[in-house]
């Protein structure tokens, strides 16, 4: 598990949007259902400032709702948690408000039936997001995650993992600070491109709910350990095994 440094969000050097006084950064949350709204109370339990951003505040009972531009607008960092069938128009909507700002997309590429990923492999729904919004600094985590492990992310078999994909640096840092302070243990498992792996480990979390019943609550635990250093292989040994292969 990655070791917490202390005061993750007040590192030396770091760009000024991701720096915050005291023990708290400012987050918008865009979406108020079963993620965000988990995601927002794990967050604001260890200090930070949490706003939601939705399509309309006045119908919100909620605490501390904004449209989404007026929630960007304020924020350090940016936790998309809407559909997927509605993040792309808001992303190009507000690409300008989120220039220079951490984006945290916690979605799944869905198709409208929710039934497989609407695009993987070759691509994720992370990088489409970020060519709509390239002055914003985009990573994939929360994806693999659900509301349930969110607020409850200590299991029988261990700690719930969050995989975070997206490019190295301070933000990074920051990403999985965050995930840590959820409760999660925080992997760090590449570029941004490694979401084309995480958006269908997040389908297959979601397919694990539907065979094994709606009342198990399923996380990916992340087992691991050291190896000893096996002995090199000699090169005649190898050369025997290439001539017995043929």
């Amino acid at each position: 598990m990655l070791a917490k440094p202390p005061c993750w969000w007040q590192q030396q050097n770091e760009p000024e949007n991701i720096k915050k006084r005291g023990h708290e950064m400012r987050i918008a949350i865009i979406g108020a259902g079963r993620v965000g709204k988990s995601l927002g109370a794990a967050l604001r339990a260890k200090g930070h400032s949490v706003v939601y951003g939705v399509r309309d505040p006045s119908a919100s009972a909620g605490p501390a709702t904004k449209t989404a531009g007026g929630a960007i607008a304020g924020a350090d960092a940016v936790i998309l948690a809407t559909p997927w069938t509605v993040a792309e128009a808001l992303v190009c909507e507000h690409a300008p408000e989120l220039r220079g700002k951490i984006v945290i997309d916690a979605t799944n590429p869905l198709n409208t039936s929710a039934t497989r990923l609407a695009l993987g492999f070759d691509s994720s729904g992370a990088e489409l997001l970020q060519s709509h919004a390239q002055g914003a600094i985009f990573f994939k985590a929360f994806n693999v995650a659900s509301p349930s492990a969110m607020a409850r992310p200590q299991y029988p078999q261990g700690q719930a993992v969050v995989f975070v994909a997206g490019p190295r640096g301070p933000q990074k840092k920051v990403v999985l600070g965050l995930a840590l302070d959820v409760g999660f243990e925080a992997v760090d498992v590449g570029d941004l491109r490694a979401a084309r792996l995480l958006e269908p480990l997040g389908m297959l979390r979601l397919q694990l709910e539907e065979t094994q019943g709606r009342d198990r609550d399923c996380a990916f635990v992340l087992g691991s350990r050291e190896l000893k250093q096996a002995e090199a292989p000699r090169p005649y040994v190898l050369a025997v095994e290439a001539l017995e292969a043929g």
